[in-house]
């Protein structure tokens, strides 16, 4: 495709220059609207400039695409919902041996969950639960918040719905998500366990000092998970009857009964009289007492009859103790009336964990059975579409609280960046520096694919991973597909290895390097600032290392 018009081609540059500059920098000072406004300031400006036309910018958003991300959205908040990453965090301290064993753990839980679940998610949900286990163990939180990220990255790349540019290249490229798998993931294995070790070669000394002698330190107070503080609180149901009273009320109860056997008269029936006068006295004494404490009424009224007619049998002495007294109202007061009603209580407790647990069971059916449905090589986009509403029908109860968690912004970023980077390529420039540099970077070849390869990791650092697979990625599989059809599927499969390691170079080349850096700095009692320079120490020399342990292992395939 040969250059457009002079002025299609200055206007069409400064349109994408807008678009890349909001999209890379989203709070520049000129203009901080945001990536979302960016891609739609880009879009507009395309049509603005006519160079592409209205019905050209409809048709250059593929809806497939917006489906399957709006899909996976979906199963990916009803599976927060059901604890999935809640269980996922507990696994990472689980019996844990140590800060290397923990920091292998965070590597590994991350990739798996960024594979089925986009890395995105995954850092969202487990940021936080990694910066209070290195809290509590009084361990640097830098390690393990780059082991998130990185391997997030790395995991999301073995399967199309790790990340949105596997999603592009899975529907453009028509690899079902079985070839994609089987393409991708052993590389993905490799290279998580190559970056896990370069964590541990990188922060040995660091992730070696006793937890007494970390940074200086003394350790700070224990920080203990919301669902342990909600297990320990007391409530009535673990409060003993027969603890309830305290010192003071037995107090009441013993000093009027003892004082009630020193009145005596040498009479017979003086010494009833009086007895029964002091001990009913009395008892009206350890019915009020009993009221202050935290004892029944219907207690206190069985104790009273009992006493009585103990009373008129007998002229024995009254010498009850305060503990007998208790007994006495513990063992012969009937069922209160309130029993019924904690019995109907208890039982809705239990029908509602079995709720919870037949909801629960079904989320992760359903969501097995697509992860099933797309290995059969069922249409992605519209399987994880049914999978969303099949999850919506079972909730019962109105989907729009369920919606507005869905990231709409994301959505409208994806149609406006479709419509830009169309726009972009109608102008011929990305044909024509790609001409330049074809010759020289066909997959036949160890030096093409090494070319290509930088290629890919310096325009997914500069303009974004995404846009960088819209731009390259299908004249890179052209390119490919002269040499034989199975050179094609490679050329796709090398893309999406290279444009989502990329990420891992530095902070800005992802979008999970951002939540992570941000959910770690927004984090409440537990924050840390993740830099740009301590990422990029760590970022290059695992990124090259990762991409071409995976570049030898995909390109085997």
């Amino acid at each position: 495709m040969a250059l457009a018009g002079t002025s299609k081609v200055v206007l069409g540059c400064v349109a994408f220059g807008i678009f890349w500059v909001l999209a890379v920098f989203p709070t520049v000072p000129f203009m901080p609207v945001g990536r979302t406004a960016g891609s739609l300031l880009g879009a507009m400006l395309m049509v603005l400039f006519r160079v592409i036309s209205p019905e050209d910018a409809y048709a250059a958003i593929d809806l497939p695409i917006i489906g399957l991300l709006f899909g996976t959205m979906v199963v990916s908040i009803f599976l927060e919902r059901a604890d999935m990453f809640k269980y996922l965090g507990n696994l990472l301290s689980w019996k844990s041996r140590g800060s290397k064993d923990l920091l292998f753990r965070v590597c590994i839980v991350s990739a798996i969950a960024s594979a089925l679940f986009t890395n995105d998610t995954c850092c969202v949900v487990l940021t936080e639960f990694i910066l209070k286990v290195a809290r509590q163990n009084n361990l640097p939180p830098q390690p393990f918040l780059l082991a998130l990220a990185t391997s997030s990255n790395i995991g999301s790349a073995a399967t199309p719905i790790g990340n949105p540019q596997n999603l592009v290249i899975a529907v453009e490229s028509g690899i079902s998500f079985g070839q994609f798998l089987l393409g991708v993931f052993p590389a993905m294995i490799v290279g998580v366990l190559t970056n896990a070790a370069i964590l541990l070669c990188y922060f040995w000394k660091y992730l070696s000092v006793e937890k007494d002698q970390e940074g200086g330190q003394p350790a700070g107070p224990e920080v203990v998970a919301d669902d342990e503080v909600t297990s320990h609180r007391f409530t009535p149901a673990r409060m003993s009857h027969v603890s309830s009273l305290n010192p003071d009320d037995m107090d009441c109860i013993s000093e009027p009964i003892i004082r009630s056997n020193s009145v005596r008269s040498t009479s017979a029936n003086e010494n009833l009289r009086s007895r029964s006068v002091n001990s009913e006295a009395d008892i009206q004494l350890a019915i009020k007492s009993l009221r202050a404490s935290s004892m029944s009424h219907e207690m206190v009224e069985v104790s009273t009859v009992t006493d009585r007619r103990d009373e008129g049998a007998s002229s024995r002495k009254f010498t009850r103790t305060a503990s007998q007294q208790r007994s006495v109202i513990i063992e012969d007061s009937p069922p209160s009336p309130g029993s019924n009603g904690e019995k109907e209580k208890e039982d809705e407790v239990v029908e509602k964990k079995w709720r919870v647990f037949v909801w629960k069971t079904a989320v992760y059916l359903i969501t097995l059975g697509m992860l099933i449905a797309l290995l059969m090589g069922l249409n992605m986009s519209w399987t994880a579409i049914t999978a969303a509403l099949v999850l919506l029908a079972l909730d019962f109860t109105d989907a729009q609280a369920c919606l507005e968690k869905v990231s709409y912004s994301l959505l409208i970023f994806f149609c406006g960046m479709f419509i830009t980077v169309d726009g972009f390529n109608k102008t011929g420039i990305p044909n024509t520096l790609w001409e330049l540099v074809e010759p020289y970077s066909r997959i036949d070849s160890a030096k093409g694919v090494a070319l290509l390869a930088v290629v890919i990791l310096i325009l997914s650092n500069v303009a974004s991973n995404v846009p960088t697979v819209l731009l390259l990625g299908t004249r890179v599989a052209a390119s490919a597909a002269a040499i034989s059809h199975d050179s094609e599927r490679k050329a796709w499969l090398i893309l999406a290895w290279v444009s989502t390691v990329a990420g891992n170079l530095t902070l800005l080349g992802s979008a999970a390097n951002l939540i992570v850096c941000e959910q770690a700095r927004r984090a409440q009692f537990f924050g840390y600032n993740l830099s740009f320079w301590s990422h990029l120490r760590f970022g290059v020399p695992s990124t090259i290392v990762v991409t071409a342990i995976g570049l030898l292992i995909v390109t085997s395939y």
